[in-house]
């Protein structure tokens, strides 16, 4: 199965001055394909919805989760809240598989764990995770609607938390992920690009998709 790519449309241009994504609209931001189970047989019971767009400052993501039981216990920063309810950004500047990689998690209550992953061999047997790494400036907001089962994630990363010096590239590694785990049946793991594991497995780098920043934004 082919790794995807996605050529990045500009975010609205008044996001420039609204660092708070909660007041954002992403109405007319395009979806990216839906979110397929990790082994790639195919789609996610609970599905999810990612979208995503970009100015000079930041790369702009968001959520929307179907998800008919919302829950959480974790509450503080960097707590281990892959073990129970997530969304997820593993990112990382340049075209080739990359050996190292941001990466992101959001939980249905708000929690986030940032995290900084050597991978050099794209075995989980050498890899290193620097949880005392923040992204600087991020900024996230979480929102359960329990009543509809559905909640929703957005987050700004600006892009000099990642490349802090020099010109932004125009071509990036990414996956976007889920971790669906519903008290009363088998967990789900969908990603965007599937890791083709089983179990599933997302710290995959080589498996990561492809995102192209429009060159009038980019000078990579």
């Amino acid at each position: 199965m082919k790794t995807p790519s996605y050529l990045l449309p500009s975010a609205p241009p008044a996001w420039a001055s609204t660092p708070d994504p909660v007041h954002l609209f992403w109405e007319g931001v395009p979806a990216l394909s839906p979110l397929l189970l990790a082994d790639g047989s195919g789609p996610a019971q609970q599905p999810t919805q990612v979208r995503i767009c970009y100015n000079a400052d930041a790369l702009y993501v968001r959520f929307d989760c179907v998800d008919r039981d919302i829950w959480g216990t974790f509450t503080r920063r960097d707590d281990p809240i892959y073990d129970e309810e997530v969304v997820e950004i593993f990112i990382a500047p340049g075209e080739t598989t990359p050996t190292e990689y941001a990466e992101i998690e959001v939980s249905p209550n708000g929690v986030l764990f940032d995290a900084w992953v050597q991978n050099p061999t794209g075995d989980r047997a050498q890899m290193v995770v620097d949880t005392g790494w923040d992204w600087p400036g991020i900024r996230w907001h979480t929102q359960r609607i329990d009543q509809e089962n559905r909640w929703w994630a957005v987050l700004r990363l600006p892009w000099a938390g990642i490349v802090p010096t020099g010109s932004l590239p125009s071509l990036w590694r990414a996956n976007f992920y889920r971790i669906e785990r519903p008290r009363d049946a088998t967990p789900e793991f969908s990603c965007w690009s599937p890791t083709l594991t089983e179990p599933a497995d997302f710290h995959r780098p080589a498996r990561f998709g492809t995102l192209i920043l429009n060159d009038d934004l980019s000078s990579g």
